[in-house]
């Protein structure tokens, strides 16, 4: 048998750690858990941020449509100032009202800018039928 160093008898085919022995602890391994922690921490941020953007981008775009179907059936009713004040007032601030009339139609597209890390542009569009002149 031979001896380790604290001078416990060791027998052969065992190592110190089957024997009873500490071993020194494994300093590649410190620190792994934390940095998995703040990788995992990271990735969730990113994710939460894409997913509030994209909820962003998805209401704006509702009342952008909203505003774009209010503006295009009032100018259709013979009613376009009043049309472009209450499309102002339901779309998001700093949106663009833009109107079109071809022969018996009119198009209203309401668009906005989206502020933040990935710009993009969002927009509604409604079509109505003019209604003839006496009818309201």
């Amino acid at each position: 048998m031979a001896a380790m160093a604290s001078g416990a008898p060791v027998r052969r085919g065992t190592t110190p750690a089957a024997a009873g022995a500490r071993c020194p602890p494994l300093r590649a391994d410190t620190g792994a858990v934390t940095v998995e922690a703040a990788l995992a921490l990271c990735a969730l941020t990113v994710f939460v941020a894409l997913a509030l953007g994209a909820l962003t981008a998805v209401a704006q775009t509702m009342r952008c449509t909203d505003a774009a179907r209010e503006l295009a059936r009032l100018v259709a009713r013979g009613e376009p100032d009043r049309g472009r004040v209450i499309a102002a007032r339901l779309a998001p601030s700093g949106a663009r009202l833009e109107l079109t009339q071809d022969n018996d139609t009119v198009t209203a597209t309401v668009s906005v800018q989206l502020v933040g890390s990935l710009p993009m542009t969002v927009r509604g569009r409604a079509v109505a039928a003019l209604e003839p002149a006496g009818v309201r």
